[in-house]
């Protein structure tokens, strides 16, 4: 697959391959942009601007509801690039694509939405002769860097509000799965966005990144990533706006009254979904006492009964993580957490890049798998007594993007809800739960700003003041 870049479709001598996370297969190679290819990404992108800032919102959004189309035309082609290039299963797959084509559809139902208001200047003495307003204008080159764990719709995320708001873009996406990226942007230029409106860099971050993130031409950057990347990216942006999405170690609370079979059937999913790889999957279960014997043992026999291996089975629950590294760091942080004192309730083995969905108890405080963001198919299981405590626990740690709560009593949804320090509460749900309208983002090392179409519109555009002095008045 090629880059595009200043209008064209380009390879590079340099390239790197794609390989399927399940069997090491390649799936396909990229070109391993260089410093070079920044330079002509950035240039033409500002070029690009002064196109995408004329067009119409009808235009616009014309772009995106096609895109949408021709992806649900296509769902199959889609589902199996990003089966084939990252972790999902065919099953995880078609939610992503499908989600995908939900998310372009907000994004331009969206474009007709970018509002202003009237300002009432006589408000104050002074201005009784004058009237006035603001609207929000395009932001101008918006850098999006997106993660592996959802190569497409993640992209989808920053791409459509970017072009719904009239911004002009530069996309670098995973360099583990960026095919499923390439062929959205495909997908866009073929719905009528000028091929100048969008750059597509591939390759490596270490060599691209830095160029791009500091370049005073961008004016916004969009990252879903790490806490760490997130560091180094907001120490070298300069000023400039930033959104960005850094992950969680995602707590919920079972509370006594809790529907148990709701519960535990969530949380299997919540925890397993991607292999653990995802920014709000289930890490920490904070479970009451009374029930906490019950849940474990429905929980655990549940968690034995996923299939994992093939990501193109149907049957398949559960696939590879993206890499054998990371699955050895997984293998590692379990070992750790045992040799600690945790007790290994199912799974811990690893094959390849498969790692058996793991379910720990009596985990310290001091293992990595309980005060660090696994994103891999791990759970801490913990017995509670006090919703304070259990509400302190759940804050304890320096993330804070989604926490859940399962109980049926409504002042204790509410106590949860208004008293648990991140961006969503999920009620009777776990945490692996997102509306692609909802603002989604988090507070603490769990990110800044808000992503989710609407949000992310107010994110890329910024509020220009219009006053008229009318002395005739």
């Amino acid at each position: 697959m090629k880059m595009l870049l200043d209008g064209r479709w380009v390879d590079r001598d340099k390239t790197i391959d794609v390989n399927d996370p399940y069997d090491n297969s390649l799936v396909d190679t990229i070109p391993a942009g260089s410093k070079q290819d920044v330079e002509v990404a950035l240039s033409a992108t500002v070029k690009g601007f002064e196109i995408t800032k004329r067009m119409t919102v009808y235009d616009r959004a014309q772009v995106l509801y096609k895109a949408a189309g021709l992806i649900s035309g296509r769902l199959d082609e889609f589902v199996t690039v990003i089966a084939r290039e990252a972790s999902k299963t065919i099953n995880e797959a078609r939610k992503e694509t499908s989600r995908c084509v939900n998310t372009l559809t907000i994004a331009a139902e969206e474009a007709k939405r970018i509002l202003g208001e009237t300002i009432p200047f006589d408000s104050f003495p002074g201005g009784e002769k004058r009237r006035g307003f603001y609207y929000r204008f395009p932001i101008g080159v918006v850098l999006a860097i997106t993660p592996f764990n959802d190569p497409l719709n993640l992209v989808a995320h920053k791409l459509g509000p970017a072009i719904a708001a009239g911004n002009a873009v530069i996309l670098k996406p995973a360099t583990v799965t960026p095919l499923s990226a390439i062929k959205l942007v495909e997908v866009l230029v073929e719905a009528g966005l000028p091929p100048q409106a969008i750059q597509l860099i591939t390759g490596y971050g270490s060599q691209i990144g830095d160029p791009l993130v500091s370049d005073e031409r961008v004016r916004m950057i969009s990252f879903t990533g790490g806490v760490e990347a997130g560091k180094q990216i907001a120490s070298k942006a300069g000023i400039k706006k930033i959104g960005m999405e850094l992950g969680s170690d995602s707590p919920v609370i079972v509370w006594k009254d809790a529907d148990l079979k709701l519960a535990v059937a969530s949380c299997v999913s919540g925890a397993f979904w991607a292999a653990g790889q995802n920014c709000i999957g289930v890490q920490r279960l904070l479970v009451h006492r009374d029930i906490y014997d019950q849940f474990t043992a429905d929980f655990v026999a549940l968690t034995k009964k996923y299939q994992i291996g093939d990501k193109l089975k149907e049957e398949t629950d559960m696939g590879p993580m993206i890499t054998e590294t990371e699955a050895k760091r997984v293998e590692q942080w379990v070992a750790e957490a045992a040799d600690k004192g945790a007790n290994v309730l199912t799974g811990g083995g690893r094959k390849g890049a498969l790692v058996e969905p793991t379910v720990l108890e009596n985990v310290p405080g001091d293992a990595k798998i309980h005060c660090e963001e696994v994103f891999g198919p791990t759970v801490n299981l913990y017995p509670i007594d006090d919703l304070d405590q259990a509400i302190a626990d759940a804050n304890a740690l320096p993330y804070g993007l989604l926490a859940a709560i399962f109980t049926r009593d409504l002042e204790t949804a509410f106590k949860a809800a208004y008293e648990l320090d991140c961006g969503g509460v999920m009620i009777n749900d776990s945490t692996d739960y997102r509306l692609d309208s909802m603002p989604f983002g988090g507070v603490k090392y769990s990110g800044l700003g808000r992503e989710g179409l609407k949000f992310s519109l107010q994110e890329m555009t910024e509020p220009k003041v219009v006053c008229f002095n009318l002395p005739g008045m």
